[in-house]
């Protein structure tokens, strides 16, 4: 396969606002190193954590090209790497997705089975891997267990409401505004609580009504400095919280004793934790595309953005605009 010398890409070269989102027309193509791939992405996803990296909440070497995932083609093996063959169909997870090519690990990249598209595996790699792990390893989830997940419309929650309904779950989902309430409420969650409205401001409170006055097993909250607070109390005695996102700020520093009354387990899990072995990666890709090709697991695409307009992409998401998964062409 040619591969050029030169290529599209986003690149931060300091922290700051969407406006330090570069977009270049001849940035080199990246050269795999051993263990790695060359992969010519034809999709590439936008998290939330990407605007942490941007905007230095989560420090990280500048200059930098963001974009956690993507999904394309093996253009180029680096050396001492086997697995694979140039023409892979293939998704991976690593650092660098906002550009056309991509030099990834091999450890952490999958081949993409028959029947499963581009668009799909990305509307769901990342995010799906995430909320598996933590469904069944942070807090193995139980047949009956209550169950509040914040920003059930989002790319993230938009899968774990499906994932925590298939392993028989009772989900309270809240959600801003009726639209995105409607579309959890269409996944099969049993309640959803819209943040935005009078009544819902009290969310506690419907949180308590709901479970009988006794709380929730477990709290899966992406949300952060908004909700923290209130996810403890709306969590059970002996209950666990899961903070793993920030999309309101981050939660401050937590007194120790605020867990005491209730003898209340934390938890801040990340993705990468669980999958550092290929063992690991393997099982949770296997299962991810055995949901997907099922029909089990259904994806959002809020939006495919050409690589051009990732500013855009970005203000989108900080602003709360998107349902599902935001994707890039490069």
């Amino acid at each position: 396969m040619s591969v050029p010398t030169t290529m599209k890409a986003v690149v931060v070269e300091q922290t700051g606002g969407p406006e330090v989102l570069q977009f270049k027309t001849s940035y080199p193509v990246p050269t795999p190193k051993a263990g790695q791939l060359l992969v010519r992405n034809n999709i590439s996803g936008v998290n939330y954590i990407d605007t942490y990296f941007r905007t230095g909440l989560y420090p990280s070497p500048k200059p930098e090209i963001l974009g956690r995932e993507g999904a394309g083609v093996v253009a180029a093996l680096g050396p001492e790497t086997s697995g694979f063959q140039v023409g892979d169909r293939v998704a991976w997870l690593s650092t660098g997705g906002y550009a056309e090519y991509t030099a990834v690990p091999a450890a952490h990249t999958a081949k993409i089975p028959e029947g499963i598209s581009d668009e799909d595996v990305m509307a769901s790699f990342l995010s799906g891997m995430t909320v598996l792990a933590f469904a069944k390893e942070t807090y193995p989830v139980q047949k009956g267990d209550w169950v509040l997940l914040h920003a059930a419309a989002g790319g993230a929650g938009f899968l774990m409401t499906q994932i925590l309904k298939t392993m028989g779950a009772k989900v309270i989902g809240t959600a801003g505004g009726a639209e995105k309430c409607a579309l959890v409420k269409s996944l099969g969650a049993d309640l959803v609580i819209d943040y935005r409205s009078e009544e819902g401001k009290d969310w506690v409170k419907q949180v308590k009504e709901a479970t009988g006055g006794r709380g929730v097993d477990v709290v899966y909250d992406s949300v952060g400095k908004d909700t923290w607070e209130g996810s403890l109390e709306a969590v059970k005695r002996k209950g666990t919280v899961i903070w793993f996102g920030n999309a309101s700020g981050p939660v401050p520093p937590l007194p120790l004793a605020k867990l005491s009354p209730k003898c209340v387990k934390v938890a801040r899990p990340t993705l990468f934790g669980y999958i550092q072995t290929p063992e690991e990666f393997k099982s949770y890709t296997t299962e991810l595309f055995g949901l997907l090709k099922s029909g089990q697991l259904k994806t959002k695409i809020h939006n495919i953005y050409p690589l051009e307009d990732i500013a855009q992409v970005h203000k989108d998401l900080e602003g709360r605009k998107t349902m599902g998964k935001s994707l890039l062409r490069p």
